[in-house]
């Protein structure tokens, strides 16, 4: 494979893995130089581009260097002046990252006892009026392990702070017991890979061992084990074992157990048998909190106004706000000068994606039949059925919202009606979200559809 083909291929996965904001700001320029006996050389235009990737990325890209070619053994990176022929870079190459010595910063070290990230702790979790009903749920439960709220599931959008507060109670739990509560904490996908390699190499027995022998069990993403058979049974006996015993289960999803549709109706009802509940989009007070926070911890100095600006108007969630943060600061440092408001704005431009300017009706509509499961047909044709009422209502808003389109064009888009029901309807769910979480819910996940696609 070349060198170019075996980058991209790289990047288009690395991509998958962090935000929009960060890959451009980190990954945009960076070039594979050389490949060879499993090594791996990659370089960045910078100093600070390099380190800040070796210290947060590195690992990340060992991951996928190796799924795609599993003889990478190492990789090495370096700042790279184009003018400067490959040999003369090699000699300069930084030390090898390899997968003993990766984990030596602060952010990326995890206890392999319990999979837990340290750095995930309750006193750095950000409360504000998006998350305090979870935030509350989670101190019941380190007050009340296995007893109360069991289990609990959390859901809610992309980056707006699910696995920084699961793995949050973990350790808390953790370090309060000093280590006699034993704590597990895992990824859904991660799960369904040990459960497959288990079928393969007949040791079911293994998984049995290692999950129903824990006090409280942590499983983020679990919407992907979703219309997984073989999984969901092993999870759904995992899960039996350990509730009929008081162990404690806490559960993460990016949406709520009524709209994963390839569960299992026997596991939705064990999750609504416990504590649900969801971490809404950020508002200004705690995005602003947010910021402030990262930029104590990362020790950062922006000016206040600049601060007020990327909290008005980045709004989606807090891997955003680090994004843009992160790009504010590394645009300070590679002109060592402040950044203005204009610039802000351009970076805020480049970075946090416009879902209006990348839509049109059609995608909208595809998106809200979809997720309601009914055809487009039904949606936009003169149908009066019950179940069509809010799923027509709720495309007729975000027609509205999101591209801004006029009521008279929404109404004929609809079935031929009169504008004044596409201004009901819009009406209507702007009141409704605002008291409704499940429609709230509904709403963010169907725009967040639509970013994707």
């Amino acid at each position: 494979m070349e060198l170019d083909e075996f980058w991209k291929k790289a990047l288009a996965e690395i991509e998958l893995q962090v935000s929009k904001a960060n890959f451009i700001t980190w990954f945009r320029n960076s070039q594979l130089l050389e490949k060879q006996d499993g090594g791996v050389l990659i370089s960045f235009p910078s100093t600070f581009a390099k380190e800040w990737v070796e210290q947060k990325y590195s690992k990340t890209i060992l991951g996928i260097l190796r799924n795609i070619d599993d003889t990478t053994k190492k990789v090495e990176f370096i700042v790279h002046n184009k003018n400067n022929p490959p040999k003369q870079i090699v000699q300069q190459a930084s030390k090898p990252v390899d997968a003993s010595n990766q984990m030596i910063f602060n952010e990326m070290k995890v206890d392999p006892e319990t999979n837990l990230n340290p750095r995930y702790s309750l006193s750095s979790f950000v409360v504000g009026s998006a998350n305090e009903m979870c935030y509350a749920a989670a101190l019941a439960i380190i007050k009340d392990t296995g007893k109360k709220y069991n289990p609990l599931f959390i859901y809610g959008g992309v980056g707006v702070g699910k696995t920084h507060l699961i793995q949050g109670i973990g350790n808390e739990i953790k370090n309060l017991s000093q280590n006699k509560i034993k704590v597990k904490y895992v990824p859904s996908e991660k799960f369904t890979n040990e459960v497959i390699w288990a079928m393969r190499n007949k040791r079911m027995e293994t998984i049995k061992e290692k999950y129903r022998m824990v006090d409280v069990l942590i499983i983020d993403d679990i919407q992907f084990i979703g219309g997984k058979t073989r999984t969901e049974e092993e999870f759904f006996h995992t899960f039996n074992a350990l509730y009929e015993n008081n162990k404690q289960i806490i559960i993460s999803s990016d949406r709520s157990p009524n709209y994963i549709p390839t569960l299992q109706e026997r596991l939705r009802s064990r999750f609504e048998g416990g504590m649900i509940c969801d971490i809404g989009q950020p508002d200004y007070e705690l995005r602003l909190a947010v910021l402030k926070s990262k930029m104590t911890e990362k020790e950062m100095v922006i000016a206040p106004e600049i601060i007020d600006q990327v909290a008005t108007k980045v709004k989606k969630n807090f891997r955003e706000l680090e994004g843009i943060l992160n790009r504010i600061v590394f645009y300070q440092q590679a002109k060592n000068m402040p950044v203005t408001s204009k610039i802000v704005d351009q970076i805020i431009s480049e970075n946090v994606q416009d879902v209006g300017s990348q839509t049109n009706p059609a995608m909208v509509i595809k998106a809200v039949a979809e997720f309601y499961d009914i055809s487009d047909k039904d949606l936009i044709g003169r149908c009066r059925k019950k179940e069509i009422v809010e799923p027509r209502q709720v495309a007729m808003f975000l027609l509205r919202d999101m591209l801004d389109l006029s009521f008279p064009f929404i109404g004929d888009k609809l079935g031929k009606r009169d504008h004044t029901t596409a201004m009901y309807a819009f009406e209507k769910i702007n009141q409704e979200i605002n008291k409704n979480t499940g429609l709230n819910h509904k709403i963010l996940m169907i725009k967040e559809k639509l970013v994707k696609s």
